[in-house]
């Protein structure tokens, strides 16, 4: 067996390439779940690895980031795109960040709450997408607020509204957009997290594989795919990672 068909086989047990994508973080995709289809910047690069390495490529389409990362730790996936976690990390084998988005704080313009510091306060509900990055992230380092998880990013700041809590956290621009939209509302200063999305694949595929795919988003990164996907997209506030970052 060639070192191609070696690689290949641990990309791509089934023949196909399965790319988990999450159209709930729209900087990254957006698609029809029921449908099963998708577009964006994930999509892009699940499309050219999967020219390169010469298989064809089926999508897997999912509504949350929690669902999207089960996905490939259960082997219905081959690969995803995900924030890096290091409870993620447990069974996947992440690349360097492609992107890197910030993660937010939303409240009421009549909230008391004004600064970032002021949320992990007792009595304080936090509205989270449940599964997602920044869930996984505040579950750590929130020590007196509670967390209220929405079934997906997208519903965070509806959830939020309809159990009348305190805070909703999530990726900046679907605040804004959710902000701009409802009206009421109004962000606080600066950001909670660096989200760091990166590609991954679970590590019982192999150390070839894993280093392959590593080299492949830094070259993606490096020769202007990533920047050029995100521009074909429309999509603002999200900024390439920098080289091995």
């Amino acid at each position: 067996m060639s070192e191609d068909s070696q690689l290949r086989d641990a990309f791509a047990p089934t023949g196909r390439l399965r790319a988990s994508i999450n159209v709930g973080n729209p900087i990254l995709a957006h698609g029809d779940v029921a449908a099963n289809r998708a577009g964006g910047v994930s999509v892009d690069l699940a499309g050219e690895l999967a020219r390169r390495l010469g298989l064809p490529l089926d999508l897997v389409v999912f509504a949350s980031a929690g669902e999207s990362v089960q996905a490939v730790e259960q082997g219905q996936a081959d690969i995803g795109f995900f924030a890096i976690d290091p409870k993620r990390g447990e069974q996947i084998a992440f690349t360097g960040p492609y992107v890197v988005i910030e993660g937010a704080y939303l409240v009421r313009d009549d909230s008391p709450i004004a600064t970032r510091d002021a949320v992990d306060v007792a009595g304080n509900r936090v509205a989270v997408g449940k599964g997602s990055a920044y869930d996984l992230y505040l579950t750590r380092e929130l020590k007196h607020a509670a967390i209220e998880r929405a079934p997906t990013s997208p519903t965070v700041v509806q959830t939020f509204i309809d159990g009348g809590f305190e805070v909703a956290a999530g990726v900046k621009q679907q605040l804004q957009a959710d902000a701009a939209r409802l009206g009421g509302l109004r962000l606080l200063d600066g950001h909670f997290m660096l989200i760091r999305q990166a590609m991954g694949l679970r590590k019982a595929r192999g150390e070839a594989a894993a280093a392959y795919l590593s080299a492949f988003v830094e070259q993606m990164k490096a020769e202007g795919f990533v920047a050029e996907a995100l521009k074909r997209h429309g999509i603002e506030g999200a900024a390439v990672a920098g080289p091995g970052a």
